[in-house]
């Protein structure tokens, strides 16, 4: 059976727990208690082969950031969360992704952009033109409450192929050569 290591970081408060809980259990937490680290296993099935996804739900304080490098060492897809109800949280996504890029030591790797708490619309600090010109145009809003096949759906088709490719907006250009890894990208920058 087939493995996806997939790692979620983002800002603390963003909803990264909320999120993994309520893909992986159903259930909607609605107290905020801030996640060190949790690990969560799930069958699922990805291109009609029975596979599991072990999500590492990380801490989003800056207290934990060390341990973050090991986090990305061993992910080999990423979920990057913002709030849509707070900018800073969204400028925090750029350090995050060039953290991944350095530690991964390249730039294709698999990433989904989420701007997540879409239900607070009326506080909202963070457009959609702005989520979408980072992620180029390709980007996931949700809340904890719906949305959340999106944003797992859209990296683990990647992370199934053999062999790495290259994607752009129009769909699968290329295969690349095999010393570049498993970079595929898409959803993201």
């Amino acid at each position: 059976m087939r493995e996806y290591k997939v790692v979620v970081l983002g800002s603390g408060g963003v909803g990264k727990s909320a999120l993994t809980v309520q893909f992986v259990t159903g259930s909607f937490i609605e107290k905020y208690d801030p996640t060190i680290e949790d690990f969560y296993r799930k069958e699922i099935e990805v291109d009609s082969s029975p596979s599991v996804l072990e999500i590492l739900d990380t801490a989003g304080t800056e207290q934990f950031a060390s341990m973050r490098d090991l986090y990305i060492k061993n992910g080999q897809g990423f979920i990057l969360v913002y709030s849509l109800v707070n900018q800073q949280s969204f400028q925090d996504i750029k350090a995050l992704r060039d953290q991944i890029i350095r530690v991964k030591r390249y730039e294709r790797v698999p990433m989904v952009l989420v701007g997540n708490k879409v239900d607070l619309e009326g506080e909202r600090e963070v457009s959609s033109g702005e989520g979408k010109a980072l992620a180029q145009g390709k980007h996931v809003s949700c809340s904890c409450h719906s949305g959340l096949e999106r944003w797992i759906g859209g990296l683990l088709p990647l992370l199934n192929r053999e062999g790495p490719l290259s994607v752009d907006s129009a769909g699968l250009k290329e295969r690349l050569p095999p010393n570049i890894g498993n970079s595929l990208q898409k959803l993201m920058f």
